[in-house]
């Protein structure tokens, strides 16, 4: 090889030697940097979707936490006047309201709108009022009856 390349004239040796040096940046550039850029982007993303997880799993532990905090204050009075008296704040006519036992009521309201009543339901399930069994009826003027069974929650 020294041979043949000491043969050629000063101008081939200078374009061999250019084109040699080239080629080495090219390997270069395919065998190391190439790979290396590849892997670092990949590490980017993975460390994106780790980043994106560690955060999601930190929202639903804090979410936790405040559900764990949120105590219902005891109810106070008794249970079927406690679940009265929210009913008349809410707005509904309760049409019937029977006790079944401590800690335990049968209701009936004649007429309510959805939106508002599962709204009503959230707020008695915050304040320590579980929903044991609902019964909906559609009344056909956009609103339903509803008989239910509720009881206070175990403490």
């Amino acid at each position: 090889m020294i041979a043949w390349f000491n043969a050629r004239s000063l101008r081939e040796k200078r374009l061999l030697v250019v084109m040699v040096a080239l080629l080495a940046l090219t390997l270069v550039w395919l065998l190391v940097i190439r790979p290396f850029g590849d892997a670092l982007s990949s590490e980017r993303e993975r460390h994106a979707a780790a980043v994106i997880r560690l955060g999601e799993t930190q929202a639903r532990v804090d979410t936790l936490r405040q559900i764990g905090r949120l105590r219902a204050a005891p109810l106070t009075g008794s249970f079927a006047d406690a679940v009265r008296a929210r009913a008349a704040d809410a707005g509904f006519a309760i049409a019937l309201l029977q006790e079944d036992g401590p800690g335990r009521v049968r209701v009936a309201i004649a007429g309510a709108r959805p939106a508002v009543l599962v709204l009503w339901l959230a707020r008695l399930e915050l304040a320590g009022i579980l929903v044991e069994g609902a019964t909906f009826t559609d009344k056909g003027d956009r609103t339903v009856g509803v008989q239910l069974t509720l009881r206070a929650r175990a403490r």
